[in-house]
């Protein structure tokens, strides 16, 4: 049954709430679905970013150098079970975040597409959740799905990733990219300051 935007709001206000007090969340409202919530808190509307942490530094062309970094909270027919986040770099719309709830928790899926829609070689890879994780905070390992596509296309420096998304509704949002060995990757967008909605990702309807 298809949960209202007004519901997870609710749910949201209850966990932070009792983040506020140091109190527990009412044991109802899973940590999964409190994230839902934060990030549907936000659904039409559109934020810029900007990197925060690039370590090491690729030694090739940055392709997020001088670009335009905007995430837009779209696919919220179901907001309880499904969102999808694309993020566009420039005038690149190939890439959506893909949050779906589970039965044990959440799962991140990157959805890349070429500007005919179609999809590309890399792509719906990602992760579950291995902990409850927090309202603000969870992360994804890689799957073993997802470790044999990187395996197949000669990226193995993919298959030990981590992946995590931090949500503190009308404050902040970011995604971040980490392994072992010291690379950390992190994109922050201020969600005080809506902006125009961007294009439709490719391979998606126009909003």
């Amino acid at each position: 049954m298809k949960i209202h935007l007004c519901t997870l709001s609710a749910v949201l206000a209850t966990a932070l709430a009792a983040c506020a007090t140091g109190a527990p969340p009412a044991a109802t409202v899973a940590p999964a679905d409190a994230f839902l919530a934060a990030l549907a808190n936000h659904c039409g509307q559109a934020f810029a970013g900007r990197i925060v942490v690039d370590e090491p530094a690729s030694p090739g062309p940055d392709a997020f150098a001088g670009k335009a970094l905007v995430m837009h909270v779209r696919g919220c027919d179901e907001p309880s079970r499904e969102l999808r986040v694309p993020f566009h770099v420039g005038d690149d719309h190939s890439r959506t975040w893909v949050i779906t709830r589970t039965g044990t928790g959440l799962r991140l899926k990157h959805d890349h597409r070429h500007a005919d829609g179609s999809e590309d070689v890399l792509t719906m890879y990602g992760g579950d959740t291995a902990a409850p994780g927090t309202a603000m905070r969870q992360e994804f390992p890689v799957d073993a799905e997802s470790v044999a596509l990187f395996e197949r296309e000669g990226s193995e420096a993919s298959v030990t990733n981590t992946w995590a998304i931090e949500v503190e509704p009308g404050q902040r949002f970011l995604y971040e990219l980490s392994r072992p060995g010291g690379r950390l990757f992190q994109v922050e967008f201020d969600l005080t300051r809506p902006v125009d909605l961007p294009p439709a990702p490719w391979g998606s309807q126009a909003p």
